[in-house]
């Protein structure tokens, strides 16, 4: 049994920030709630006296009326004078979607940090041997990085638009969020497209790669290693691995059409359309955001030698027989394996003498 190393000192920092993350996060649904009108229980649609007027603005708003008048504008919906759906989509957002969107943040967090305090970093037996083998392209890791930060901007600026208000406002004020927000939502409009072009890159990247094969649901079964101590057998990407590259591209493609009916509300689409297209956006978008702050815990803090592959393209060789045993075979048959001192050269780490490099020259 190996035993767990020291725990750095900015790791410690990070997990108290995840935990003060998680605790924000708890608080947001309470704050939300907080600014949305109660209703009074002896009138409709959250009215809270008697106006002279109600009955006037009742007919306004076609409570007992049919839900579209006769215009001469010819548009979507353009009979409708005021949409009485859109109070309780206002509502629904501020109170139900807000709220359980930080429940799901603040358990994510929660849970990241109880699994590494119980299960630790997952080591590689016998360490890391300084051997490497090529597993991702230059191009591949571009691919992988440009759809990384386009969804880590979009998440960014999406989360600032539902959860900001109750958390911004009491630390930055009113003007401030007012210019956070506006920020984020032209920023949010102008790269979501960006994510669409990004998405069919990586489907067209490492689709192939990702098809399910014989032994992936023996890797299910066995808990992907993460649970226990007992070896599960992996080709070049595992299941876990595939099922997250599925639910990318397929919740993903939901998350970008649903963005664009949302900016561009110019073909045809009515309000109530918008109103459901925005709860789908949002639901899909928590539920990309939530897993892949386990698949960033898994790629880099959690597992010893994983991030290597997505900042070199290359990852040791023990790291690919411990975790993708089948792949590494193939890597050892097909004499893939590079020294250190040759990695280190690939990579620009070292420099090459003068008289090896004659020597190579010839």
């Amino acid at each position: 049994m190996l035993s767990k190393p020291p725990v750095p000192a900015g790791l410690v920092i990070l997990l108290a920030l995840l935990l003060a993350v998680s605790l924000l996060a708890l608080a947001l649904p309470h704050a939300a709630s907080a600014q949305v009108p109660q209703k009074h229980p002896d009138f409709p649609e959250g009215v809270s006296a008697i106006n002279p007027g109600a009955d006037l603005w009742r007919d306004v708003r076609q409570r007992d009326l049919p839900t579209a008048g006769i215009s001469q504008v010819r548009q979507v919906d353009s009979g409708i004078l005021i949409n009485v759906h859109g109070d309780r989509w206002a509502r629904f957002r501020m109170t139900s979607l807000a709220q359980y969107s930080g429940y799901a943040l603040a358990a994510i967090f929660v849970i990241v940090v109880a699994f590494y305090a119980i299960r630790g970093r997952i080591l590689i037996e016998g360490g890391l041997s300084g051997n490497m083998v090529r597993r991702f392209s230059d191009y591949e890791r571009v691919v992988h990085w440009t759809l990384a930060i386009v969804f880590l901007f979009l998440a960014l600026t999406g989360l600032v638009l539902l959860l900001g208000r109750p958390l911004l406002i009491p630390l930055f004020g009113k003007e401030i969020f007012g210019l956070i927000a506006s920020a984020s939502k032209e920023g949010h409009n102008l790269f979501g497209p960006l994510f669409l072009v990004s998405l069919v890159m990586m489907l067209i990247s490492f689709g192939r790669r990702n098809i399910y094969e014989k032994g992936d649901m023996r890797w299910l079964l066995k808990g992907g290693g993460l649970i226990g101590d007992g070896h599960v057998s992996g080709g070049f990407f595992n299941m876990g691995e595939k099922t997250w590259y599925w639910m990318v591209i397929l919740i993903g493609f939901v998350i970008a059409i649903s963005g664009l009916i949302l900016v561009s509300p110019n073909f045809g689409q009515g309000r109530v359309v918008m109103e459901v297209t925005h709860v789908i956006h949002t639901a899909s978008a928590m539920l990309l955001i939530v897993v892949s702050v386990g698949h960033m815990y898994l790629g880099s803090l959690g597992s010893e030698g994983a991030l290597e592959g997505m900042k070199t393209g290359y990852v040791d060789i023990n790291w690919a027989d411990a975790h993708h045993d089948r792949w590494g075979k193939a890597c050892h048959a097909q004499d893939l394996i590079v020294s250190a001192d040759e990695y280190a050269r690939l990579i620009g780490t070292r420099t090459v003498p003068a008289d090896e490099a004659v020597e190579q020259g010839k």
